[in-house]
């Protein structure tokens, strides 16, 4: 196994030793002795695992095993200060992309070795890691962004070190899912996470139709290029349920659109794809409201009009078909007839 860390960018580590012995005269004077029954009260002593560090004095040893760590999701100041301990203290850091887990660590001035391991090496690479852990090795397992073995390969070793009884412990921090069910606006106490849908449309419209009838909020990741139509496939599997679209989140150009889903496949249809990683969070069923006529030719013509914001009127006949499912002349004819609407000036 070959680090892909040159010699030179190993970043110093602090210094483990105490601090020097004080001179008799700068000792504090010890406490005064006090008369009566002693506390009844015991001493607390935390457990090992969660014993806060001093801060001056030696460290206790950071624990052999798999440590899972948390990085960052956009915003490169979300790290905690236990993330970076970590990683400045194991023996190797496992990561998804080493040029990626390299700028964060560069920019905290953190040289521990680096080891790619990602879908492509996965099956070659784990008995590696494995094998160090069994000689009680310290490894930090990392993905490019938020919490490992969220849509990664990481759930597999950390299920072949819990069957070979190795000690596993985890680092908590950012979640990109979490982060868009806070801003979402929609109800929090039950969710699913079901990661990617299926590139193809059938596929994916099976999908939803497995998770039509889950009883929750559900946290779906989405590429930015199948945005609008995935969410017209979620319209027309799911109903019309609140929803709302998270990308970019805890960078600059944050965004959340909240809407339903049928106006939401109307604006990105029309919009084009977002730049950034999204997040498509859905309202549980209770939250569709129901189906009848009436409120569907209402829905189609907010719609339009939302369309045809900055879209002329073809385009946006166009991209509203496509994300409600309806021949597209039939919604040319109605947008014809909101265009040749006269507003009532009273």
């Amino acid at each position: 196994m070959t680090s892909d860390r040159s010699s030179d960018d190993r970043a110093t580590q602090p210094s483990g030793g105490s601090a020097a012995s004080k001179s008799p005269a700068e000792r504090p004077a010890p406490a005064p002795h006090r008369r009566g029954r002693p506390s009844a009260q015991p001493e607390i002593t935390p457990s090992v695992a969660h014993r806060a560090q001093p801060a001056n004095g030696p460290r206790e040893a950071l624990p052999a095993g798999l440590h899972i760590v948390a990085t960052p999701i956009g915003n490169a100041a979300d790290i905690t200060l236990r993330a970076l301990d970590v990683l400045r203290r194991v023996d190797l850091i496992a990561c998804e992309d080493t040029r990626v887990t390299g700028t964060l660590l560069v920019r905290h001035a953190i040289g521990t070795r680096r080891f790619a391991y990602n879908d492509h090496n996965a099956e070659r690479v784990r008995p590696l890691l494995l094998e160090r852990l069994r000689r009680g090795e310290r490894v930090a397992l990392v993905s490019d962004a938020g919490m490992p073995l969220v849509s990664d390969p990481g759930y597999k070793l950390v299920r072949a070190v819990i069957d070979e009884g190795l000690p596993v412990t985890t680092v908590p921090g950012a979640s990109a899912p979490l982060a868009a069910l806070a801003l979402s606006g929609l109800p929090s106490d039950r969710f699913l996470f079901a990661g990617f849908l299926a590139s193809r449309a059938a596929a994916r419209r099976r999908e939803l139709g497995e998770l039509a009838v889950v009883p929750a909020t559900l946290i779906l990741f989405e590429s930015a290029r199948r945005l609008a139509v995935a969410l017209a496939d979620m319209a027309s599997v799911l109903g019309d349920r609140p929803a709302a679209v998270a990308r970019e989140m805890t960078k600059r150009f944050e965004e959340i659109r909240r809407g339903s889903l049928v106006a939401l496949a109307a604006h990105y249809a029309a919009a084009g794809p977002p730049k950034g990683e999204v997040v498509v969070v859905v309202g549980p069923p209770a939250s569709a409201p129901p189906k009848n006529d009436k409120e569907a030719a209402i829905t189609l013509d907010d719609m339009l009009r939302d369309a045809l914001v900055g879209s002329s009127l073809r385009d946006a006949a166009a991209a509203v078909a496509i994300a409600c499912g309806l021949p597209r002349r039939v919604v040319y004819a109605r947008a014809l007839a909101l265009a040749a609407e006269v507003p009532d000036d009273g």
